[in-house]
């Protein structure tokens, strides 16, 4: 199992956001189509490499599947990248609109990882209590 392909100078993993550059030949003319989608799959090793791309076209899922050497592949862009936690993104087949999708986005900048911090709330001091005082009530 790849965990990660490269072509040319462009590295690739699953959850990638990629524009694959392929070359179609219609009689003797030829022409670009770019397909832009979501990296759910990679296979192989050597030179049987393969990933497939998945998109939404008119409410509709579309997956492609390409060589990694093949000579009908002419660039490959990576839009975005993100962060998956499987290596076959298979479930997102069964998820509509949106959330077909929906892949956690990587945030890497060159300097290193930046990642917020988020702080606790302090905690209370002993004999302070949150919230009203409480009321007692004296019955008669």
């Amino acid at each position: 199992m790849a965990l990660y392909l490269k072509h040319n100078d462009t590295q690739l993993q699953v959850g990638d956001t990629v524009k694959v550059h392929q070359k179609i030949v219609e009689g003797e003319k030829t022409r670009t189509q770019i397909f832009e989608g979501l990296v759910i799959k990679t296979k192989g090793h050597d030179g049987e490499k393969t990933f497939t791309v998945r998109k939404i076209s008119s409410g509709i899922g579309v997956e492609k599947i390409w060589p990694v050497d093949s000579p009908f592949v002419e660039k490959i862009e990576v839009v975005g990248t993100g962060t998956v936690r499987r290596a076959k993104l298979y479930y997102l087949r069964n998820r509509t609109g949106r959330l077909a999708l929906k892949v956690k986005v990587r945030r890497d900048t060159k300097e290193g990882n930046v990642k917020a911090k988020i702080s606790k709330p302090a905690k209370k001091a002993a004999g302070q209590t949150g919230g009203k005082p409480s009321q007692k009530t004296s019955s008669k």
